[in-house]
């Protein structure tokens, strides 16, 4: 696997200038602790994430940790769902924080978790399922008060069987490794909606899909989970699951390789110590999308800064 094109080595000059310019404006606390930081020592931390919005996020932030505060340096290598797993377990990289538990990557823990540490969840309260936008473009409510109808009203998986027709006969997903794709086809089994077909692709080709959909006001379900930043930009709602095909609450955990609390000591401790909130999570990620996704690592240093505290109990 080739390192992240996001990887901070490759644009850290650049990033730091626009980040003292982003915070400045804003009136936060200067820099003086992101210039001092040292050179870093040692071989670099490698990170193994995907291409979802999360992994890139907590990628990119536990990084930003390790660099300024444990005087570390990471390398971020990108890989899909399985192929993270893979890694740490074989020992190309140290630490993924993204495994998502107990249901969604159920088959990848089955499949390597022998191999792995599990320091446990680093963020509690995650959900996957069918998703449909809950109203109508424009105007939250008429002249008379009436909020407008949904492109959908229904409430439940089942009730797609009806709405072949009106959503084009798809359900818009992700990347065919995610354990939400194996989940949804799994649904469309449970639930007889063999006329529906799931479409395979990127994170990013889905929420273009949502956002095509809901400017047109044209029906549409996708595979959708949270955290994500999709729902902090429009009112979307889950279809209810009556036979549990995308299990209840889950966990993000980290996941690090055999050997590493032995080898480094203070970069292990910090990990088990990372946790956060949805609502802290969601933050990151609202930012890294009002940038454009062009530069996590600079948002993960705003956040960084703007949760000292937090960052200070998981260096301590």
């Amino acid at each position: 696997m080739n390192p992240s094109p996001r990887h901070p080595n490759h644009r850290w000059q650049r990033g730091r200038r626009l980040l003292a310019a982003l915070l400045l404006g804003l009136g936060m606390l200067p820099l003086a602790g992101i210039a001092r930081a040292t050179t870093p020592a040692g071989p670099p931390i490698r990170i193994a994430y995907v291409d979802w919005s999360s992994s890139v996020a907590s990628a990119n932030l536990v990084c930003a940790v390790l660099r300024h505060h444990l005087q570390r340096q990471c390398r971020l290598i990108e890989a899909d769902a399985e192929g993270m797993w893979r890694l740490v377990a074989d020992g190309e990289a140290d630490v993924l924080l993204s495994a998502w538990l107990p249901d969604t990557h159920a088959e990848y823990l089955d499949r390597y978790g022998e191999r792995l540490e599990d320091l446990g969840p680093n963020l509690t309260g995650t959900r996957i399922g069918l998703v449909i936008p809950a109203t109508g473009v424009g105007r939250q409510t008429n002249a008379l008060g009436a909020r407008p109808r949904p492109t959908l009203a229904i409430d439940s998986i089942p009730e797609l069987a009806a709405q072949t027709a009106a959503v084009d006969g798809r359900i818009v997903g992700i990347d065919p490794g995610a354990g939400i794709m194996a989940a949804a086809q799994r649904a469309l089994q449970v639930y007889d909606l063999g006329e529906l077909r799931l479409l395979e692709g990127s994170e990013r080709e889905m929420t273009s899909a949502l956002a095509t959909a809901i400017a047109a006001n044209r029906p549409i379900v996708v595979t959708g989970w949270e955290p994500h930043w999709m729902f902090g930009r429009w009112s979307l709602r889950f279809l209810d699951d009556p036979e549990g095909v995308f299990g209840g609450q889950g966990s993000i955990h980290t996941l690090v390789r055999a050997g590493l609390a032995a080898e480094e000591p203070a970069v292990y401790r910090f990990l088990g110590q990372f946790r956060w909130e949805p609502a802290s999570m969601s933050q990151l990620l609202v930012w890294i999308e009002q940038a454009g996704a062009r530069d996590p690592y600079v948002q993960a240093l705003r956040w960084m800064q703007t949760h000292r505290r937090q960052v200070a109990d998981w260096t301590r």
